[in-house]
């Protein structure tokens, strides 16, 4: 009996050890962190979330996501407007967890930048990256976030997409990403709308806009994806390189607008736009 027991008990913490070192929900088998169960790197974290229904070999677009102050990378992974986006849309999403759970985007130094990059190549011998398809997005502290990974290592990245956050217009940026989507609400007191010269509400957009060689002219278009919501897209097209700059304005808050980057990422793939 005493046999059984012990017995018993190994099967037992085996059976745990096992269920704790594999995602279960996870398309590769033995995957080691998924979902919930972060991804440990440099005695740091970051999570993973795989879009529904891969095959797992198809080449995955991912998004690089930066959290808000406060969050960790397990709050973008089930949250409905985030996630909700990128799994309906057959992108990877990658989402690091900040030191003490906030981010170092205020000067130039790498601490961060270079973590992001790092979680993007340790994923990278997981799951098969199709790295012309790469887009960094952020809200609140990790928008700026965002903008600072745009700034500093941003030449590969396909799209910045930024909700509600931004570093200061005059920062020095030695790269850049081949487009910019950001979003701001007017009323937003938290990161503040970053109003121009006279109150200028194209400026949250200005340091891009320069470095990109973007000239005056843009289109101007009204757009919505829900009732709750409506949107002022300004479009700059006429930049070097063929880069392209996009700003929405909304008279609300500081939140993630409902469908914001589902929309956007239903544009950069060529998708039908859709909702959620």
């Amino acid at each position: 009996m005493l046999f059984r027991f012990v017995l018993f008990l190994l099967l037992s913490i085996a059976g745990s050890v096992k269920s704790q070192a594999t995602s279960p929900d996870s398309v590769l088998p033995g995957n080691p962190c998924h979902g919930q169960v972060p991804c440990t790197l440099d005695g740091r974290s970051y999570h993973v979330k795989e879009p529904d229904g891969w095959d797992g070999v198809s080449a995955l677009p991912v998004m690089l996501h930066f959290h808000g102050w406060g969050r960790t990378g397990a709050v973008p992974v089930y949250h409905g407007r985030i996630s909700g986006a990128t799994r309906r849309r057959g992108v990877l999403l990658i989402a690091p967890t900040g030191v003490n759970r906030t981010w170092d985007f205020w000067s130039d130094r790498h601490r961060d930048v270079a973590f992001a990059t790092k979680a993007l190549e340790d994923a990278a011998r997981r799951y098969p990256i199709d790295t012309s398809r790469i887009f960094v997005s952020g809200y609140s502290f990790g928008a700026a976030m965002a903008w600072r990974y745009a700034c500093q290592n941003g030449n590969d990245v396909a799209a910045l997409l930024a909700v509600s956050g931004t570093l200061n217009q005059r920062t020095d940026c030695p790269q850049g990403p081949k487009e910019v989507r950001h979003v701001h609400g007017l009323s937003d007191n938290v990161m503040d709308y970053p109003f121009g010269p006279d109150g200028d509400r194209l400026n949250p957009v200005a340091l891009w806009r320069a470095q990109f060689g973007c000239g005056a002219e843009h289109t101007r278009d009204v757009w919505s994806v829900t009732r709750r919501d409506t949107f002022t897209r300004h479009v700059w097209t006429r930049c070097a390189a063929g880069k392209r700059v996009i700003l929405d304005v909304h008279p609300r808050g500081h939140f993630i607008p409902r469908g914001w980057i589902g929309r956007q990422l239903d544009e950069l793939l060529g998708r039908a736009p859709g909702y959620p």
